[in-house]
């Protein structure tokens, strides 16, 4: 049965057709996703804490993987509400759970700190954003045809479906720290819209940011209901959460009724060893306070991705914030957090200094300390700026355990022998 949710304009794809096969265009997106390299690569990214420390830790892969669950069953769940969804008339899953699976395939090593500091790195050449990344990567990094194009030629609804953001970065009066695209990009935001024109008043402040299509907004609250409560189980088993420390944290805030709540679940859930159980019931919670809303703008006449959007229940919303707070006072601004991002500025401002000085300002002596493609993509850039974009990606995509290990082989004497250099 034909889904009259989507139009020919959304399942165009970007940067070329594509061959059509048994599949649907968002199944193709999906599956290209998931075949992608720079997937694979999430499995050894940090989540929180640093990946392959301990084997129960989430890593940027299992995120993603539990994110494209939620999202699923947020579709299923839209739909089983009936009105305006019906049979022939529903938000494709297969479209949400590639959105979902592709929305942190930008992130570079040592998580948030990473990205943070390429940001620093970046600031003159056109910023560094992990949203602006995986937009990136989708359209013109992962895979190539057999005419050397580049990218995975997605479909609009895709590459709208993980536009978190889309505000460019000159767009912004100075220098933004995050939450853009890159100028370069502007293309990729034409083609989104199909070239129609945007309205000024959504080039006010953040407002164009939070202009989002259905199956973005779905991805957004899968990605926020997974961190909000899986980043306080991973905490708990981490250590880093105990009753002590939380009811201090308590202490210090304004706590009402439904804050106490929570924290009497998270105690009892704590005390009985049951986190995960219960934790997980919360997820089933999440879920089910969403529904849809009917709204006008000026890509609603265009698709049904802009004319309806997601409303959350104000509870659950509140819930997710209430643990997003606990989680960065306690976890991601507690000393072992902050030693990572120290550690993490200290590798990557190092390697890019040695590899701007050995292949952008080239002295009299130089040495190829990367691999010969990587090598051969920066000296192909033609501008500073260029090369400098290329150094990032080169960066951005170096896992954590590799980042480490090609750092200790250039910078500690006592590291490395003749077998590490195949």
């Amino acid at each position: 049965m034909e889904n009259r949710f989507y139009s020919a304009f959304d399942a165009e794809s970007f940067g070329g057709s594509r061959k059509p096969d048994y599949r649907s265009p968002f199944q193709t997106d999906r599956d290209c996703i998931i075949h992608a390299h720079a997937f694979r690569k999430l499995q050894s990214k940090t989540q929180v804490f640093l990946s392959g420390e301990y084997d129960f830790y989430r890593t940027r892969l299992t995120h993603s993987i539990e994110v494209s669950q939620i999202g699923r069953s947020i579709c299923h769940y839209l739909r089983t509400r009936g009105e305006p969804l019906k049979p022939d008339f529903f938000i494709d899953s297969d479209l949400v759970e590639a959105s979902c699976l592709a929305h942190d395939l930008g992130h570079p090593p040592f998580g948030h700190s990473g990205e943070r500091t390429l940001q620093e790195l970046m600031i003159k050449w056109g910023g560094f954003e992990g949203n602006a990344q995986t937009l990136h990567l989708l359209t013109a990094t992962i895979f190539q045809n057999e005419s050397g194009v580049r990218g995975m030629r997605p479909t609009r609804a895709l590459l709208d479906g993980v536009l978190k953001y889309k505000k460019l970065f000159k767009e912004y009066p100075k220098a933004p720290s995050n939450h853009f695209i890159y100028d370069r990009q502007l293309k990729c935001r034409d083609f989104v819209f199909g070239g129609t024109a945007i309205p000024k008043a959504l080039h006010q402040g953040e407002v164009l940011n939070e202009f989002k299509s259905i199956e973005c907004q779905i991805m957004d609250w899968a990605d926020d209901a997974a961190y909000s409560l899986n980043d306080i189980v991973d905490g708990v088993k981490a250590g880093f959460l105990t009753v002590d420390r939380i009811e201090d944290w308590a202490h210090e805030q304004t706590i009402g009724v439904e804050e106490q709540q929570h924290l009497d679940r998270l105690y009892q859930a704590m005390r009985s060893d049951r986190l995960e159980g219960i934790f997980g019931a919360r997820i089933g919670g999440f879920i089910q306070a969403c529904r849809l809303r009917e709204r006008e703008n000026f890509m609603s006449a265009q698709t049904n991705r802009y004319r309806y959007e997601l409303v959350v229940a104000p509870t659950a919303l509140r819930e997710a914030m209430f643990f997003k707070t606990m989680a960065n006072d306690l976890i991601f601004e507690s000393p072992q957090l902050q030693q990572m991002e120290h550690k993490a500025r200290r590798v990557l401002f190092d390697l890019w200094a040695s590899i701007w000085s050995n292949y952008v300002d080239k002295g009299t002596r130089v040495i190829n300390i990367l691999p010969p493609q990587a090598g051969r993509l920066i000296d192909a850039a033609r501008t500073k700026q260029d090369k400098a974009r290329q150094i990032c990606d080169y960066l951005c995509g170096l896992t954590d355990g590799t980042i480490v290990h090609t750092y200790r082989r250039l910078f500690d004497p006592e590291f490395g022998s003749i077998r590490d250099l195949s």
